[in-house]
């Protein structure tokens, strides 16, 4: 006996693109076996590493996906998209692996959100998944797509649990898509071309873009050898500027760093929280709660003194809304060999799970200045990106110049250009150094 099982596309049948009946009734089983399916060159994409809950992970019973995918959706008001990179237009097939406690949940999948582009998919009551071949889809374009997964009936407490996506077909030929266990978006870079690693002061410009501000963000402006300083999105309602400086020692766990090896609070600026931290290097940590925005340009300073075999590090920033320079923190660092500043960077991480959502920032106006008082301007960086072929195979991000601005950005699954890991990026100049009168900078 042919199985049956209730599965209506609208996506493949020209001149019909036109929404499903509202009547669920009028759906008609039709035969498995007469739908032409191409199983050829699968790739299965996974909802742990290429799944996204809307409007929120694990909030009102959107759903939330952990290793085994999608599971906890409750509310129809939740839905999922998942995404994948075809390096080729053409017709690509799917089939879902999904499982459901309850008979008859319907699920519609829509490629890249579109009505025109739709199938509508009962998921039968099992305690095992299911892999349903289900219908294709025509790609426009080699970029990122996605599938959304949404909720049209609901039988039962909980919807059906969603594994993963098979891919298969013309278009699925080199499929590309996150094979990592990284769901966050992946870490961009600028190393400062400066042939000068022994400078005293860092200083440098950035302005966030409206809507690439997500939670957990961070954006170091100002990165050395042994630490670095920039601004966080932490939570919705908190943001913060952090300046860490790493011991010598190398351990995970502070509280194992021998005392010649530590990392000594100097001075701290008004309401600067300071306390140790570990789990990727150890150290001092100093962190200001500041809610900085959008569109808006911040100055950021590290000054770097030698006292003997220590280096004594102080981080500043001017904010507009203040408009002075304010003291974030001076960390004394032993066993330094009086090294001052090397190794200039800046980088956006993502240290959340949100890696579809846009992270991006422009870094402008670096200049280094020695200890005598010759600044030099640092117009040159070359580009790189913790994104890799095997490691975490991410291609939404990138970067360049415009004007006298450097940019980065991550994420989304949207943006990408052909800038690849140590591609050269140029801004140009400023001509003008920093007005900074030294002797005038904070000690509190």
């Amino acid at each position: 006996m042919k199985a049956l099982i209730f599965i209506v596309g609208i996506a493949t049948i020209a001149g019909s693109c036109t929404r499903m009946p509202d009547e669920l009734e009028k759906l008609r089983p039709i035969e498995t076996q007469a739908v032409r399916f191409d199983a050829s060159n699968p790739s299965t994409v996974t909802l742990y590493s290429n799944g996204y809950v809307y409007p929120e992970d694990q909030v009102n019973g959107y759903g939330s996906i952990s290793s085994t995918g999608l599971s906890a959706w409750t509310d129809t008001a939740g839905f999922t998209r998942v995404f994948f990179y075809p390096q080729q237009a053409g017709k690509i097939y799917f089939s879902i692996v999904a499982k459901a406690p309850g008979d008859f949940n319907m699920l519609r999948v829509r490629l890249d959100s579109s009505d025109a582009l739709a199938w509508f998919i009962p998921v039968s009551q099992s305690s095992t998944y299911t892999t349903i071949q289900v219908g294709d889809f025509n790609i426009d374009s080699a970029r990122y797509h996605c599938l959304e997964i949404t909720a049209v009936t609901k039988n039962g407490t909980y919807l059906p649990d969603v594994k993963a996506i098979v891919f298969s077909g013309p278009a699925a030929v080199n499929l590309k898509y996150n094979t990592s266990q990284y769901r966050g978006a992946p870490a961009t870079h600028l190393y400062y071309n400066n042939d000068d690693n022994n400078v005293s002061w860092f200083y440098t410009e950035i302005s966030v873009p409206e809507g690439a501000d997500p939670l957990y963000s961070y954006y170091v402006t100002n990165g050395f050898n042994g630490g670095y300083l920039g601004i966080q999105v932490n939570s919705p309602t908190q943001r913060k500027v952090l300046f860490s400086i790493w011991s010598n020692y190398s351990t995970d766990d502070p509280t194992q760093i021998p005392p010649d090896y530590t990392v000594k609070l100097v001075k701290k600026g008004t309401e600067v929280i300071t306390k140790d931290f570990g789990g990727e290097g150890s150290g001092g940590q100093s962190s200001l709660m500041f809610n900085w925005t959008t569109e808006t340009t911040y100055k950021l300073l590290v000054h770097a003194e030698a006292a003997g075999d220590h280096t004594i590090y102080t981080a500043y920033i001017f904010t507009p809304e203040t408009n002075k320079w304010n003291l974030v923190a001076g960390w004394d660092k032993p066993k330094t060999g009086g090294q001052l500043l090397g190794g200039l960077y800046s980088f956006i991480e993502n240290y959340g799970s949100n890696g579809n959502d846009l992270f991006k920032a422009r870094y402008g106006n670096q200049w280094v200045c020695s200890s005598t008082g010759v600044w030099k301007e640092l117009k040159t960086a070359n580009f790189s990106t913790s994104a890799d072929p095997v490691g975490h195979p991410r291609y939404d991000y990138g970067g360049g110049a415009s004007g006298q601005w450097m940019y980065m950005y991550s994420g989304s699954f949207k943006e990408m250009n052909n800038l690849r890991r140590g591609g050269l990026v140029q801004r140009n100049s400023t001509g003008t150094p920093p007005n900074i009168d030294f002797n005038s900078l904070p000690n509190n």
